[in-house]
């Protein structure tokens, strides 16, 4: 018997400095990462005979080893402990998606500047605006621009080869600076003006322009004035939609933390500009039953350390704000305040993020027990055993055999889990041979499986019938994993949802259900989700291989001459749409080989 784990020798030498500690289990698994002002003190506060949560008393039955690391500062220690949870992602702390792709509008640092849409890695000598909720709130806000500002969001290598305007001047979402409509003087100020509208300068904006407009209409020059009073028009507009007037800084996040039957939800309420851009809500993993402190503490931590900090957070639950106000301030370069007290409009802000949380909580809850019935259902009515909780499916997409990719999706834990989806190209079978793609993609999944990498299935549901389901079954005795259930699902008559037989490998006569039974849903539900992911990698993967060989398949282009084309005319797209006439301009390319490009490719 494993003598019970005594951590007074551990204890006792701990230092009384700011610093990270790891617990650690029996499998010298960590299971929890936490930081502390006073080392000393934080640690043995663990071991004291009355501790309130069952959770934290549950983790510390748990340990039987403790690993420290002193640290400078508190502030330095956040930023530690916000590594390592992400390194070792341990089981006893709250964690939060590490998504680092947050969209934000650019300006790029061309000539003419380009407004785009961005994710990821922020580039040099490029202005960047947000984070934004989602990508929804980031295209909105470049329409507004385009209608008020006539911005080009044409990429370079188009831009660089348009010999005429581009349908947004025809629809008054672009001054075509690409064929010089506008000086580059014009375009700069359209650029100013646009910043200053992102950075929540509205005012200013509002008043150049009433005096650019002013000074057009005294010049008579009133189609110039007509082009201001529009923008400005515009912009009123927008002030009244979004405009939140309670702020003494434009930038801002609201943050809210609630619970219900158990679950926590953060909500994160954006404003930038002086704009309400959007909304967002998080469900954390790890929290179940503990504190909205710990939660919210954890959510802080977590979010900024990978994004770009607004001047104020509005804060719903009271936490210790000044370590994390330290290293916020030095990670922005300016003070960040933390307010954990809202009142006036800041609390009615705070009071509506409180309530999206909540709703959020109670759909996802409800969404969650209706899946749930459905999962029952579909055991009962097939006879599949109450152990049957992880469920994946299987899909086949090609066109006449071009470009066939194999789709995995999951149902786990009541829900579809998306970041657990696999495609598979197949290469090598014969065109259109479905249970040779099958049989590809089941081998190299399972394989892995077999091996112990990867989460082990419950059900395969595979989109066929009693062909494929065959294939199936084969497969599964080859890797070693007979005992998993196989399910095959052949569409009806005529193809008609409601219709569909569940064929098994140990019985004679498919199953079919009801049009109305909760269980069918959900098998349609897993299985169209399959087609449809197998159908999206299929058409990209078409797209791909179409758009590579169309150019390559025309004898006399080689690498040089279709290098050319595609710049000269931006793409596959520009190629196609180009005559006989703007082909041979380009380099290399005779009116003999032009006529026979067009042709090609129309």
């Amino acid at each position: 018997m494993t003598e019970p784990f005594n951590p007074k020798p551990i204890l006792k030498n701990l230092p009384n400095l700011p610093g990270v500690y790891r617990m650690k289990n029996a499998s010298d698994e960590v299971i929890y990462v936490g930081k502390a002002k006073d080392l000393k003190k934080r640690v043995s506060s663990y071991f004291n005979k009355n501790l309130p949560s069952p959770r934290t008393r549950m983790m510390v039955a748990q340990i039987v080893d403790i690993e420290t690391t002193v640290t400078h500062t508190e502030a330095e220690a956040l930023l530690l402990e916000n590594n390592l949870i992400k390194s070792f992602m341990p089981r006893y702390n709250v964690l939060f998606r590490d998504d680092k792709t947050y969209p934000y509008i650019s300006l790029t640092g061309d000539e003419y500047p380009r407004l785009a849409f961005h994710r990821g890695t922020q580039r040099k000598g490029n202005t960047y605006f947000g984070p934004f909720p989602n990508s929804i709130a980031v295209r909105e806000s470049i329409q507004l621009l385009q209608k008020v500002f006539m911005l080009r969001t044409c990429e370079n290598t188009v831009f660089a080869n348009r010999t005429r305007p581009c349908l947004q001047f025809q629809i008054e979402r672009c001054t075509a600076p690409c064929v010089g409509f506008i000086s580059e003087e014009d375009y700069r100020r359209d650029v100013s003006h646009a910043t200053m509208f992102l950075q929540g300068k509205e005012q200013q904006v509002m008043d150049e322009l009433g005096e650019k407009m002013m000074k057009a209409a005294e010049t008579e020059a009133y189609e110039l004035a007509a082009v201001y009073r529009d923008r400005m028009q515009s912009l009123r507009q927008v002030q009244a939609k979004q405009f939140v007037s309670d702020f003494a800084v434009n930038d801002a996040d609201v943050i809210a933390c609630v619970s219900h039957e158990g679950q926590h939800c953060v909500n994160l309420v954006m404003i930038r500009g002086g704009r309400h851009l959007g909304d967002k809500s998080f469900f954390p993993k790890n929290a179940d039953g503990g504190e909205l402190e710990d939660t919210m503490r954890a959510f802080l931590e977590q979010y900024y350390v990978s994004q770009k900090v607004p001047p104020l957070m509005i804060v719903g639950v009271p936490i210790e704000t000044e370590a994390l106000e330290e290293v916020f301030t030095e990670q922005a370069g300016r003070k960040v305040r933390i307010n954990t007290n809202p009142v006036g409009d800041k609390r009615v802000w705070m009071k509506m993020a409180e309530t999206n949380a909540e709703l959020a909580l109670q759909q996802r809850s409800a969404q969650h027990s209706n899946q749930q019935a459905r999962l029952l259902a579909l055991r009962e009515a097939l006879d599949l055993g109450d152990s049957v909780e992880r469920i994946e499916c299987f899909d086949i997409s090609h066109t006449m055999g071009e470009a066939t990719v194999a789709s995995c999706v999951v149902f786990d834990k009541g829900a579809m889990q998306n970041s657990e989806y696999r495609r598979y190209n197949i290469t090598g079978i014969t065109p259109g041979d479905d249970y040779a793609a099958m049989r590809d993609a089941l081998t190299r999944r399972y394989k892995k499986v077999a091996a112990g990498e990867g989460k082990r299935p419950d059900l395969v549901f595979i989109d066929g019938g009693k062909g494929q389901l065959g294939v199936a079954v084969e497969v599964m005795q080859e890797v070693g994993l007979a005992d998993i259930l196989l399910v095959g699902i052949a569409k009806g008559e005529e193809r008609r949802p409601g219709l569909e037989q569940m064929f098994f490998p140990d019985r004679d006569s498919p199953v079919g259900l009801k049009k109305d039974h909760i269980g069918l849903h959900l098998l349609q539900q897993i299985r169209d989700e399959a087609h449809r992911f197998a159908i999206t990698g299929h058409r990209a993967r078409r797209a791909k291989a179409r758009m590579h060989s169309s150019l390559e398949d025309i004898d006399g282009i080689g690498a040089k001459r279709r290098k050319a084309l595609l710049v000269r005319f931006g793409g596959l797209d520009g190629v196609k749409n180009a005559s006989v006439d703007e082909l041979s301009q380009v380099e290399g390319i005779s009116q003999m080989l032009a006529e026979k490009i067009y042709q090609e490719l129309h």
